[in-house]
């Protein structure tokens, strides 16, 4: 009994905490109540399961546990310092990365599917389609093109039902940065048909582009013979280039007419003014001629005004991203050292060609969202919807 109260009950009064394992007190020491109500006080403890254990229970979370919790994750530093916030600019350049991207180098069905979902117009002769940006009609490397899924696209158009005669062939060529009514033809014979009609100037395409600066006069025909020759420098590089039939003569008075370019192709371009605002255009072309880049380079050399977008013209003689006045860059919301990731704005708005039972075919194409966006930004006004 003595043993009793100078091992257990002396340890509990001096506050001292001795395992109950290791210090096992006597079973029957019933003059010692404080020694009993330290034996039942440890069993109860030894009968909860450790935190951690191998019970497979969820661990309790205990009060300080939780307040630990709240304390550490308010001093980690804030997530806008691990990822910082991005600004209007680098938002509008991600915008136009994406824009730009979204459709090169994709699965075919992946293009195929789209397209399918874009056509404007069809009938048994021809299809009318809205041409994604970027997206070449034909690619000899080998890359995804309009040409290489317009069997897919056959397909689809006939409910995945394999007709051998069913196939569709592209008409009257877009460039890949190009976006708009695009004419599809569904046999050889009508191929040939609409190429006569285009050379009798009966098929009709008006394209709608935004160019920096005013065209003056607001309307003209520029009617310049166009030639590809080779740019020298630090990057030798081939672009188209205008071919005049006039050039100014020595005393500077007068024009005097030059033998033509065996060469150069003619080219021959309308265009009106539809809008201006913030040193740039919205202006409506009508090529009637088919020369490579024919529009891009009257607007750029015959009229200053190249189009927005258009990075190869925009320099006569060096390959360089386009150069932006800052009020434009402050209203597109870019950096200029970031401006090569604008989109060339040309769309092709509406094509008209006579269809084959006398009827006409006249198909709108809406504009993409990049070009409408950039509308805005520049407040240009679009003109009424009952003229288009």
């Amino acid at each position: 009994m003595n043993r009793c109260r100078g091992i257990a009950c002396s340890d509990i009064k001096s506050g001292l905490t001795i395992a109950f394992s290791r210090i096992k007190p006597p079973t029957n020491c019933r003059r010692c109540p404080e020694a009993a109500r330290f034996r039942s006080r440890s069993h109860a403890t030894a009968a909860k399961p450790a935190t951690g254990s191998d019970t497979g229970e969820k661990p309790r979370l205990r009060a300080i546990d939780l307040a630990q919790k709240v304390q550490q994750e308010k001093s980690k530093p804030p997530r806008a310092a691990e990822e910082p916030l991005l600004s209007g600019q680098q938002k509008r350049v991600m915008e136009l990365k994406r824009f730009s991207l979204q459709l090169q180098n994709v699965h075919p069905n992946v293009l195929a599917k789209h397209l399918h979902k874009s056509v404007l117009y069809q009938d048994k002769d021809v299809v009318v389609i809205n041409k994604p940006y970027g997206v070449p009609v034909r690619d000899d490397s080998g890359a995804t093109s309009i040409s290489s899924v317009l069997p897919v696209l056959s397909k689809m158009m006939e409910g995945m039902k394999v007709k051998y005669e069913s196939q569709l062939l592209p008409c009257l060529r877009l460039e890949k940065e190009t976006t708009g009514a695009f004419l599809l033809a569904r046999s050889e014979k009508v191929v040939e048909h609409i190429l006569d009609l285009h050379r009798n100037n009966q098929v009709q395409r008006k394209y709608w582009v935004i160019t920096v600066g005013v065209p003056v006069p607001s309307e003209g025909v520029i009617d310049i013979p166009i030639i590809e020759r080779e740019v020298t420098g630090p990057r030798p590089h081939y672009k188209m280039a205008l071919s005049p039939l006039f050039r100014m003569n020595d005393a500077g008075d007068g024009v005097t007419k030059v033998r033509a370019h065996r060469q150069a192709h003619a080219a021959v371009t309308k265009y009106s003014v539809l809008d201006s605002s913030s040193g740039c255009s919205l202006v409506e072309l009508q090529a009637f001629t088919v020369g490579k880049h024919q529009m891009r380079v009257h607007m750029a050399l015959a009229l200053t005004c190249p189009i927005l977008g258009d990075h190869k013209y925009s320099h006569s003689s060096k390959l360089a991203p386009q150069r932006l006045p800052e009020r434009v860059l402050g209203k597109l919301g870019l950096e200029q050292s970031k401006i090569r990731y604008l989109p060339l704005h040309v769309h092709a708005r509406q094509l008209t060609l006579p269809g084959t039972n006398g009827a006409e075919i006249s198909v709108s194409c809406p504009l993409p969202k990049y070009f409408t966006q950039t509308l805005n930004r520049l407040h240009l006004s679009l003109p009424d919807e009952k003229d288009y």
